[in-house]
């Protein structure tokens, strides 16, 4: 891995973090546990996507994206309704 994606790797997990960790907070603030549970749910997952990228297996590392992606639309879509 060059610097470069080591940069990008940085900013996505960065961000990731700072969204994530957002909406967890939001969910215990406003008290609203299936938000909370969502957005741990795909903390979970993102963890776990990272030993795929670790063990060098993209089409595992897509999929738990896609299921984290799921995840915190459902977490945002539990705090607006």
């Amino acid at each position: 891995m060059d610097s470069v994606e080591k940069f990008a790797l940085s900013i996505m997990l960065l961000f990731g973090a700072l969204i994530i960790g957002g909406l967890m907070a939001i969910g215990i603030a406003w008290n609203d546990k299936p938000a909370f549970l969502y957005a741990l749910g795909s903390a979970v997952v993102v963890w776990g996507s990272s030993f795929a990228v670790l063990f060098g297996k993209p089409t595992i590392y897509g999929a738990l994206l896609v299921v984290a992606i799921l995840l915190i639309g459902a977490s945002i879509g539990a705090i607006v309704t």
